[in-house]
């Protein structure tokens, strides 16, 4: 089955299920239509390329795209393409973020936020919403890798994929989310519980702690897989409370806020507007910082002696350092 056809199938099954109705999709068919229009209208270039060809370049590839400056193309398709790429994006990130919040929380926040739900979020219930969530993301994420590489091959050009570029700098590409980990997580760590549909959806992730670099993967439709490196660049061990900044790079708590110049029990998101990834270097990137509790309940459950190491590591220099921090304050108290 071709890709359209899978993704008009998707979209219908969401509609009967009446599940994420009030969330965007990639409007993969009227995009294509854009791109039709497009394609006649690099035909006509061509055509007038051929007519002046005496004034042309001969070094000059005659093939190359004379759209660029297309109406259709610069202020239809890209900036479609990334109105939708966005709200799909704020879409997913906050269903996720609200299912998962449900799983991880404990003791009085748990009950409260289940009784507001009227107990409707079972284990079943979750892993059900889970599943639609990830074929939610990777099915538009996939529309739109399509039709940006469609865009290409009808334009000869590189701008779809220059545009990808601009999706994960503006931070909306679908599967670089911290979420979709997270999501990866939650059903790594439930593996090995009744029911056929979970196993099927674990199937789908893998995770190994002892490769080099450790990594989790996601094997996506088409046969794609994507795969996640699960080191911090900063330590280079594998990540330990993990919090994954805006910008999608992965560090371990006390690292993040080390780079950013602030205590452990501060956290990540109590570092200054203008602190830099150390990766990519952007920044404001710590604000929206997202804590990751499924990956690090996953590593806390298949390396247990990693995990207690850190944890112990961890404890004693966030300790070293409240100390610090109180004895700054009585200091100044005093002068």
């Amino acid at each position: 089955m071709k890709f359209g056809e899978a993704f008009t199938e998707y979209l219908h099954n969401e509609r009967e299920r009446y599940f994420l109705e009030k969330c965007s999709h990639v409007e993969y068919k009227r995009l294509k239509k854009v791109l039709k229009t497009c394609q006649t209208c690099k035909t006509f270039h061509d055509d007038e390329a051929e007519q002046e060809e005496a004034s042309v370049d001969p070094d000059q590839n005659q093939l190359s795209c004379q759209c660029q400056s297309c109406p259709v193309c610069d202020q239809t398709f890209f900036s479609e393409l990334m109105k939708e790429a966005s709200d799909i994006a704020i879409c997913f990130n906050l269903r996720a973020r609200h299912l998962l919040h449900l799983h991880v929380a404990t003791g009085i926040q748990r009950y409260l936020l289940r009784f507001r739900q009227c107990f409707m979020y079972d284990q079943q219930a979750m892993v059900e919403e889970g599943r639609m969530l990830i074929e939610y993301a990777t099915m538009n994420a996939l529309a739109i890798r399509k039709i940006l590489k469609k865009y290409d091959k009808v334009h000869c050009s590189e701008n779809g994929k220059h545009f990808k570029s601009k999706l994960q700098a503006e931070h909306v590409e679908l599967l670089q989310s911290p979420w979709l980990i997270e999501l990866g997580a939650f059903y790594l760590n439930l593996e090995g519980s009744d029911g056929g549909e979970l196993n099927e959806l674990s199937s789908h992730f893998s995770c190994d702690l002892d490769a080099t670099p450790p990594i989790m993967a996601l094997i996506l439709p088409d046969s794609l897989k994507m795969e996640y490196d699960l080191t911090c660049a900063i330590c280079l061990e594998t990540v330990f409370n993990p919090y994954a900044l805006s910008c999608g790079h992965l560090f371990c708590k006390s690292c993040a806020c080390s780079a950013a110049s602030v205590f452990i029990f501060q956290g990540p998101k109590a570092a200054d507007s203008d602190s830099k990834c150390p990766i990519c270097r952007e920044t404001g990137v710590y604000a929206k910082a997202v804590h990751m509790l499924e990956l690090d309940l996953l590593l806390k459950r298949r390396c247990r002696d990693y995990w207690k190491e850190r944890y112990t590591a961890e404890r004693t220099d966030n300790m070293k350092q409240t100390k610090e921090f109180w004895d700054l304050q009585a200091k100044y108290a005093l002068y």
